[in-house]
């Protein structure tokens, strides 16, 4: 019965395939965001105190104080290593401790020192040591600007909107005798309750109800607070994940956007409304500069955004036109969180990648994946029985479509009781797995975090043993509902939970599991579908902390202990792979998410673009949507057009609800199949290009997927455009994502660029709107002038199958620049590239010689791989080609040149892909 009332539940949520707002809050109904938004700008009750102001090799600390209450605070300011700044602002003396994010950071920032410039009773100006970068921290209010010669970059507190709720004894209840007398003691902590204060103190600051859910809130009014101004901007990106535009929005008429994660039955598009993950980070960019704000808070969040020049009356408007503006544009932002403290890095860029790069060098860089996760993945909940898994495995090999991984939803569990297989269903897993792995395939089954309460079912036993659950507010085990019934949630906060975890996942634990078996987390928001807002109570406890301040960790907290289960299962030597849908700054680090529980509708389509485009700013790269959407059943148009699409993003997974029509690629006739075919067959052939570039993340922290303004910063026309991408720098995607359509428009970006159609070989001028005619087998995709990219164009069942194969070097020419890219081998599963067990080639053309020269001359690697076809585009017809190999040998090659295309083919080179050579055209 008890599934049975889950699945009824779960209906009753997901409303009629649509989102109930209802179970959501707004931030009127969240009185902590109700009670910070509702202060006035241009009233800050904070004044520096100077005198207090104490400087070390390290660091800068310096007393606030609100003159309303007399509560001080202790600021902290750090210069850090790569041209960012830290400010920590946190009660000098608070009741109790204050929650810090822990785990994040990948160690501790370094730091540089600070130097003060001059000082009087107003402020202070300190030298960040980069050129002319310098802090001003003014008394009176309190603010703090950041400034590069006589530009602000960044300024904090200019709109007076600091907000720092401090721990306090609660008035109308027996509170704790020692915490009262120490606040009695220490006047530096004491709070005098204005009658304003008084009269509030009923506004959800002890106690609020959402719906039939009471949160206890034991600890009062704990929020922080802080506004930054962005003089010279108005495009901010990031603060994943909503379902919205790629450029943010103001949210001056509307909810600020919230960092939450939840649960949300098939989500509404265009609206700031949290979603499964949440990366509390920001990216504003200008022609002039890119800089990021990284608010490091796992506690719930409101992010508003304002533009200073966006409210003005169009007589206004009217006026600076005729008069002439002097106006700099400006984005004000606001950051609000419930609990913790207030702890946020500037980065100040000043390029894109600068960014990215500082940002990698706080939360780390993008996992490096094993090569078979970047082929294409079959899914659906659920595939029925071994039967089942083995007839759509030999599907693929009879409509000759690859694939990599085939996965396993809930169903596969015996009871929902992971860790576990149904013994009917799935009675001889291995054997199932070996099959497999015969044909050099793998699989992915379910784990998730809610565990059925079940007193015969050994994890559960375990962790009840162990006082691993998370705790209610009373301690005893939380309980909640989830797909098993009644289910308990380990306290993943907990490193020994952690470790125990990843021990579940050893070969003698997890019974049935072999070496080709990845993992998969889902409902790790966590979701509780009987919870307030579908997941956890704010007021359960994690040891000593409350959920509230720990929430939008615990999905990133799940997701690395079960990579870290992955890794020891194999002794420390295979590269995992686990796939999330909660996460936070930092789970790039470990692996994949997607996108959630999409629906099968165009506009869900577009929307995945923006959607990754958003995570990649953010350090994730390694996302996907479902192809075919997750709810409801595409037409066989939408359906082909979304696996075109997905074919050119980083995760490509197929998925679909229990209650859909099967959608397996050759369900749909043989045409569809056909155009299915290429698509995939396509991603397979690029597998070279994306294995090289998350090497590259994993290295650089440089997004896989990339907005258009990465590459070409100064370019205004690319700073809102969400409908096409780069794929690193050198491919360019405008997939079809309009029913019907004819035809699309790409904006091909610089004005001193040439784009190759990769199909056929047209080229098209940089600084330019192309209208490209389309057919259903269209997928709009271009090379850049001046790059190399190898492809794999023997295309076989899986990606292990093409191992040994050889590659085609796509050479693009253009004439005004050298023409270079590179070629990145390893074993593409294990971690002995960190032993330098890879080849990495620089493949440059310049002066009608390409050559191939060792990139990582301390690298050591074989490869039976060899070069099989050379294509030059924009090419010119040479009289000879000739190849050099390393030990000086030559030998003329064959080619053919098509004129009226200006593409030049070279047949069988021959020489290794590891190998140094020269292949020159006269």
């Amino acid at each position: 019965m008890a599934p049975l009332l889950v699945v009824g539940l779960a209906l009753c949520l997901s409303g009629t395939w649509a989102v109930d707002k209802g179970n959501f809050k707004t931030c009127e109904q969240s009185a902590f965001c109700k009670r910070q938004r509702a202060l006035k700008p241009g009233e800050s009750p904070y004044r520096a105190l100077l005198e207090t102001m104490e400087l070390t090799n390290t660091r800068l600390t310096l007393q606030l104080i609100n003159d309303n209450n007399k509560v001080r605070l202790l600021l902290e300011l750090y210069r850090l290593q790569g041209n960012i700044t830290r400010v920590k602002i946190n009660e000098l003396k608070p009741l109790k401790p204050r929650y810090e994010v822990p785990d994040v950071l990948i160690r501790e920032p370094t730091t540089e020192p600070l130097s003060v410039l001059s000082q009087d009773e107003n402020g202070v100006v300190l030298s960040l040591g980069v050129e002319s970068q310098r802090v001003i921290i003014s008394a009176r209010p309190f603010r703090l600007d950041i400034m590069e010669g006589s530009d602000v970059l960044m300024s904090l507190n200019s709109r007076g909107l600091l907000a720092f709720e401090h721990l306090r004894m609660r008035k109308d209840t027996q509170a704790d005798p020692e915490a009262e007398k120490k606040a009695e003691a220490d006047p530096a902590n004491q709070a005098e309750t204005t009658k304003e204060e008084e009269e509030k103190v009923e506004d959800g600051m002890w106690e609020e109800t959402f719906k039939s859910h009471t949160d206890s809130k034991p600890n009062g009014p704990s929020a922080v607070s802080l506004d930054f101004s962005l003089p010279g901007v108005e495009h901010v990106y990031g603060i994943p994940e909503h379902a919205d535009t790629l450029r943010l929005k103001t949210t001056d008429n509307g909810d600020p956007y919230r960092l939450y994660n939840l649960d949300v039955f098939q989500y509404e598009l265009y609206n700031p409304m949290a979603l499964y993950g949440s990366v509390p980070v920001m990216v504003a960019h200008s022609a002039q500069r890119t800089t990021g704000i990284f608010w490091l808070n796992a506690a719930e969040t409101w992010v508003d955004i304002s533009s200073n020049t966006a409210g003005k009356t169009v007589f206004g408007k009217m006026l600076d036109y005729v008069q002439g503006s002097s106006e700099t544009p400006q984005t004000d932002v606001r950051w609000i969180s419930e609990s913790g403290i207030i702890d946020v890095f500037i980065m100040l860029g000043p390029t894109p990648k600068d960014v990215f790069s500082q940002y990698a060098s706080l939360t780390g860089t993008q996992s490096f994946p094993p090569l078979a996760s970047l082929g294409y993945h079959q899914c659906r909940w659920n595939y029925n029985d071994q039967e089942d898994v083995k007839s759509v495995d030999a599907g693929f090999d009879e409509h000759d479509i690859p694939y990599d991984f085939i996965w396993l939803d809930i169903e596969h569990t015996d009871g929902k009781r992971y860790f576990t297989w149904d013994p009917h269903k799935f009675a001889t897993p291995k054997e199932m797995l070996q099959g497999l792995m015969d044909k050099k395939r793998k699989m992915v089954a379910i784990v998730d975090p809610h565990i059925k309460v079940d007193s015969n079912y050994k994890i559960h036993n375990e962790i009840r043993t162990l006082g691993f659950y998370v705790k209610n507010k009373d301690g005893g085990d939380y309980e909640g509902w989830c797909w098993p019934g009644s289910a308990s949630y380990p306290d993943f906060t907990r490193a020994d939970m952690r470790a125990w975890w990843a021990s579940m996942f050893a070969y003698d634990q997890y019974e049935g599991t072999m070496e080709n078996l990845y993992t998969w987390n889902d409902m790790n928001e966590p979701s509780v579908f009987n919870g307030p807002e579908v997941t956890m109570h704010k007021d359960a406890m994690h040891g000593s902390w409350e959920h509230r301040d720990i929430h939008n960790l615990y999905g990133l907290y799940v997701q690395m202990a079960t990579a870290e289960g992955l890794i020891q299962r194999s002794g420390g030597v295979e590269r995992p792979f686990v796939l999330t849908r909660a996460f936070f700054a930092g789970s790039q680090r470990i692996g994949a998410v997607w996108t959630g529980d999409n629906a099968a509708e165009w506009d869900h389509l577009k929307i995945s673009i923006p959607m990754c485009l958003s995570m990649g700013l953010v350090g994730i790269s390694f996302c996907g949507a479902d192809i075919g959407g997750f709810f409801k059943s595409p037409s066989t148009e939408l359906l082909v057009r979304w696996y075109q699409a997905g074919a050119y993003q980083p995760f490509y997974r197929a998925h679909a609800h229990l209650d859909t029509p099967r959608r397996e690629p050759w369900l749909f006739g043989p045409e569809n199949t056909a155009l299915i075919r290429e698509a995939v067959r396509q991603r397979y052939t690029f597998l070279p290009y994306w294995y090289q570039l998350f090497y590259r993340a994993h290295v650089t922290g440089e997004p896989v997927m990339r907005p258009l303004w990465v590459e070409y910063p100064q370019d205004l026309a690319t700073f809102a455009v969400e409908d096409e991408y780069l794929i690193g720098r050198d491919l360019l995607v405008h997939p079809v994502v309009e029913e019907g359509a004819r035809g699309v428009t790409a904006y091909l970006p610089g004005k001193d660029e040439v784009w190759f159609d990769v199909h056929t070989f047209q080229k098209h001028n940089g600084a330019q709107n192309l209208y490209i005619p389309v057919t259903m087998s269209s997928i709009p995709v271009f090379q850049r002038g001046g790059s190399i990219i190898p492809r794999k164009l023997r295309v076989r069942r899986s990606s292990t199958c093409m191992e040994h194969d050889p590659y085609t070097l796509y050479v693009a020419l253009n004439l005004q620049r050298t023409a270079d890219g590179e070629l990145y081998i390893d074993d593409g599963h294990t971690f002995n590239y960190e032993k330098k067990e890879f080849i990495y080639r620089k493949l440059t053309f310049a002066n009608k010689v390409l050559s191939s020269v060792n990139h990582a001359p301390d690298a050591k690697f074989t490869t039976d791989s060899w070069i099989e076809r050379i294509i030059v585009l924009g090419a010119s017809k040479p009289s000879k080609v000739t190849l050099k190999t390393a030990d000086g040998q030559e030998k003329q090659l064959e080619f053919d040149f098509d004129a009226s295309m200006s593409v030049l083919t070279v047949r069988k080179p021959g020489m290794n892909a590891g190998a140094d050579w020269t292949v020159t055209f006269q």
